[in-house]
């Protein structure tokens, strides 16, 4: 049994601290790249964060991320590619009403919530199954336009992995606008299966690998966990 560092025995306990060391990072980085930086400028360098893996958690965690963009005031701009227009996910209601929560009193920042199975709100058409290859195309254009008009402080692009896969969506199209974005952007990036260029652009990349899952026990997903 693995002990908590904080309920630990004494005798374990300071064994626990130097394993934990070994596995959390503690604030100060390893190595100082020669790159001309400031600390500060280096601390607050816009970041590429991928989120893949076949375990659940993905798109949880992305926007766990973006809710703590939105507490320190920026815009937030989140992008679901794949899911069904019928797929209504918690977090997406909660971020609609922190934007409505930011344009009643200024709290937050401004939030924009896009969904390709929507036909993607600012096309104002409705998608079919034949259209998804196109409809993740011009999903990306946008973001793309944003991106060079720096619109928003964090993307979040959930599930934008597969049409990468399928290769509805150009990967070193994507790498290169990425590589090159202007200003202090963040962008999340979630999904199976992430393209090898996008691993290796990236800054932060997460690998979500299950132990167990209630689903294994014939569990199935449940409001308020899965959605």
């Amino acid at each position: 049994m693995r002990w908590p560092v904080w309920c630990a025995p004494p005798a374990r306990r300071e064994t626990c601290l130097q394993r934990e060391e070994t596995i959390v990072p503690q604030g100060q980085p390893d190595t100082v790249p020669p790159d001309g930086l400031t600390t500060r400028q280096r601390r607050t360098r816009p970041l590429l964060v991928v989120h893949s893996g076949d375990m659940k958690g993905k798109s949880t965690a992305a926007f766990g991320m973006a809710l703590r963009g939105w507490n320190a005031g920026w815009s937030i701009g989140v992008f679901q590619f794949v899911k069904s227009a019928k797929w209504k996910v918690g977090e997406e209601a909660a971020f609609r009403a922190l934007g409505e929560v930011h344009a009643q009193t200024g709290a937050g920042g401004p939030v924009e919530w896009h969904k390709m199975g929507d036909g993607w709100s600012w096309a104002r058409k409705q998608g079919t199954e034949q259209d998804h290859a196109a409809a993740a195309a011009e999903g990306w254009a946008e973001i793309a336009r944003r991106i060079a008009a720096q619109t928003h402080d964090l993307y979040v692009l959930d599930e934008f992995t597969y049409p990468l896969a399928w290769g509805w969506v150009d990967t070193d199209e994507v790498v290169a606008v990425l590589r090159e974005r202007p200003g202090r952007q963040h962008v999340v990036i979630t999904g199976r299966r992430a393209p090898a260029a996008l691993v290796e652009a990236a800054d932060l990349v997460v690998e979500m690998t299950k132990i167990k899952h209630p689903m294994d026990a014939g569990q199935k997903g449940q409001r308020g966990i899965e959605w």
